[in-house]
């Protein structure tokens, strides 16, 4: 590999020397196609942070039997090489007044003001009369989980559970509840939401160690490290948990 060859170019030159398409790797490392493509071609830009991208780096690696030390080692002199724009500058507004036109102006407000107590009596008090004070009402709303992302209607067979997500890491998750549309969302350390369904709700974590998860009230052991990328399938019977396989190339 060339010294200077970027991290994104290595993992091209890498996949592609063992015939391997972008699509067969999204499908093993559970990684989407749309990211796998903008860390080959360098876009820093639309990449989650370091936090959780480091899972999917590590997982790319890991399927591809490269060095996690060395693409760990490429991502971070990537960054450190991407040129930082300087903001653009404005030259400050300059508002010039002479004497002549301060004293226009300063005598225009004057007169309206005079002119205006004279001639509007009725708008000038009325306009000084204290607004009846309204009663402040103090509301509690409920801790309830955003409604894109709950399913409250039943389906015939199926035993309704919740499922609650606090991060203690930065994590990127991936939720779909019912067969419903994917949702992405990205957690920082202390934030949470809660789910309800009656079916299934299927989940893929960017930092397995980053959340904790308490389903139907009780606390759930982490199903994997910081770092890691799983997907999770929870039911009213538990919950199923799939690793991205590793396919021995040679």
């Amino acid at each position: 590999m060339e010294e200077q060859e970027s991290l994104g170019k290595y993992f091209k030159r890498e996949r592609e020397s063992k015939k391997i398409s972008l699509k067969e790797v999204a499908e093993n490392t559970k990684v989407r196609e749309h990211i796998l493509r903008a860390i080959e071609e360098d876009q820093h830009d639309l990449l989650p942070s370091f936090t959780y991208i480091k899972g999917f780096l590590l997982s790319y690696a890991r399927f591809l039997r490269l060095d996690a030390d060395k693409v760990l080692s490429l991502y971070q002199r990537g960054l450190e090489e991407e040129p930082v724009p300087d903001p653009p500058k404005r030259p400050p507004k300059k508002i010039l007044w002479n004497k002549k036109q301060t004293w226009v102006v300063g005598g225009i407000i004057v007169a309206s003001l005079i002119g205006f107590y004279f001639f509007s009596p009725y708008l000038f008090k009325t306009s000084l009369k204290p607004a009846p004070e309204k009663p402040v009402v103090e509301e509690t709303l409920p801790l309830t989980p955003s409604p894109s992302l709950t399913e409250t209607s039943s389906i015939p067979g199926g035993n309704p559970f919740s499922l609650q997500l606090k991060a203690v890491e930065e994590t990127w998750v991936s939720l779909q509840v019912n067969g419903q549309s994917e949702k992405e969302m990205t957690f920082k350390p202390g934030e949470g939401i809660s789910v309800q369904a009656s079916d299934r709700i299927r989940m893929i974590l960017g930092n397995a160690g980053g959340l904790d998860l308490i389903l139907n009230g009780k606390r759930m052991e982490k199903f994997g490290k910081s770092g890691e990328v799983i997907t999770l399938i929870f039911t009213s019977q538990g919950v199923e948990v799939k690793r991205p396989e590793k396919t021995n190339r040679r």
